[in-house]
């Protein structure tokens, strides 16, 4: 995956902490994740269908 430049953070991410989050970005087959407080430093990247069936984890938890 290059890297991509459409990175979001979370909706819930306010002012003061909202920087102490994570950020991903999307491409069709992959999701990247990054630090929002350091996005110059390694980035993971998943298959989508594994970043989904986390989020669901998430959700069910």
């Amino acid at each position: 995956m290059t890297t991509p430049e459409n990175w979001r953070k979370s909706s819930h991410s306010g002012e003061g902490d909202g920087n102490a989050c994570v950020e991903i970005a999307s491409s069709p087959t992959r999701i990247a994740v990054r630090d929002s407080k350091d996005p110059a430093r390694a980035t993971l990247t998943f298959p989508v269908s594994a970043f989904v069936t986390f989020l669901d984890g998430l959700k069910d938890s």
